[in-house]
C-alpha cells in the first residue's frame, strides 16, 4: 500500500509543466536570495567552489558550481579506477549470472538499465556500483578513467527520485528514469557510466563532446540530485575494500585497480 500510494503522490506532480516551472524559477535571478539558506540546510562549504557566493546569479549556478581543482586531487595511477562523483555508495556488489542486481530490495535488470540488449552480456557476472549524489554535494560528474567512448545514448522518460523513498517504493528509478549511458572502453574492457536523473528536471548537461576521455576531466553535470551507476565487466578490476555499502567517496579517489 505504501508502495502504491508513494507513486501515485509522484505521478500527480512529477509532470513537464511542473518541471519547467522549476527550471526556470531556480535558473532565474530571484531564485539567488535561496542560496544562503540552501548553503546552510545542506551545510555546504562554498569555499572550496571556484567562485565566492556573491558572484552566483541564481540558485542553479550555486547548484552546478565548480570547485577549487587543488580540493578534488585525482588519483594519477593508470591503474585506478576513481569516482567520478562526490556521492554516497549507494549499493555495491556483483552482478549475477541472470542479469541482475539490488538496490534497496528491489531487483534491476541490467538488460533494462543499459537499454540496449546488446551491451548485457559484457558485463554479466561483473560489478555494479551505484553512487546517490544528495542535495549537498558536488554535482559535476568526471571521467573514472581515460578511455574512448564507444557508444553513448540517451534512454527513458518519466523520473522518479533517486533518494530513500524512491529506491524502496519508486517504479525501479535507476533503469526506467531518463539517463545517459555511456559505454567507455580500456585496453579491451568496457565500463559503463550511467547518468540517472532525478525528479521533476531531467537535465543531465554533457560538457565533453569527443570520444576520448581523459581520467578526471569533468565529462557532464547535474542540474538537480541524481544518481551514477558503474558497470564493470568480470575479472577486469579488484575493487578497493573501502567501497562498501554506506560509504561516501569524492571525485578523484580510487575506487578500483585495473587487472
Amino acid at each position: 500500500m505504501k508502495t502504491i500510494i508513494y507513486q501515485k503522490l509522484i505521478e500527480l506532480t512529477n509532470r513537464p509543466s511542473t518541471s519547467l516551472i522549476l527550471k526556470r524559477f531556480t535558473q532565474s535571478s530571484v531564485s539567488k536570495f535561496m542560496i544562503p539558506s540552501y548553503k546552510k540546510t545542506f551545510k555546504i562549504d562554498a569555499n572550496l567552489a571556484v567562485k565566492p557566493m556573491h558572484e552566483f546569479s541564481s540558485l542553479h549556478d550555486f547548484f552546478t558550481r565548480q570547485l577549487k581543482e587543488e580540493v578534488r586531487p585525482i588519483d594519477t595511477n593508470k591503474k585506478t579506477i576513481v569516482s567520478p562523483v562526490d556521492a554516497k555508495i549507494e549499493s555495491f556488489g556483483t552482478i549475477t549470472p541472470t542479469g541482475t542486481f539490488s538496490v534497496k530490495g528491489q531487483e534491476y535488470s541490467i538488460d533494462r538499465l543499459l537499454a540496449k540488449p546488446s551491451l548485457t552480456e559484457r558485463f554479466i557476472g561483473g560489478q555494479y556500483a551505484v553512487l546517490y549524489l544528495s542535495p549537498a554535494d558536488y554535482h559535476r560528474i568526471h571521467a573514472p578513467l581515460s578511455g574512448e567512448i564507444t557508444d553513448q545514448f540517451v534512454s527513458g522518460g518519466f523520473s522518479y527520485p533517486v533518494n530513500k523513498l524512491g529506491l524502496l517504493y519508486g517504479k525501479k528509478p535507476l533503469s526506467d528514469n531518463y539517463r545517459i549511458i555511456s559505454i567507455l572502453e580500456n585496453a579491451g574492457s568496457a565500463f559503463a557510466v550511467i547518468k540517472v536523473g532525478a525528479m521533476f528536471v531531467n537535465s543531465i548537461e554533457l560538457v565533453k563532446t569527443d570520444s576520448l576521455w581523459n581520467k578526471g576531466e569533468e565529462v557532464a553535470y547535474f542540474a538537480f540530485g541524481s544518481t551514477v551507476v558503474l558497470l564493470t565487466e568480470p575479472n577486469c578490476v579488484n575493487w578497493r575494500d573501502s567501497v562498501v555499502n554506506g560509504a561516501k567517496v569524492q571525485v578523484g579517489e580510487p575506487l578500483a585497480d585495473m587487472l
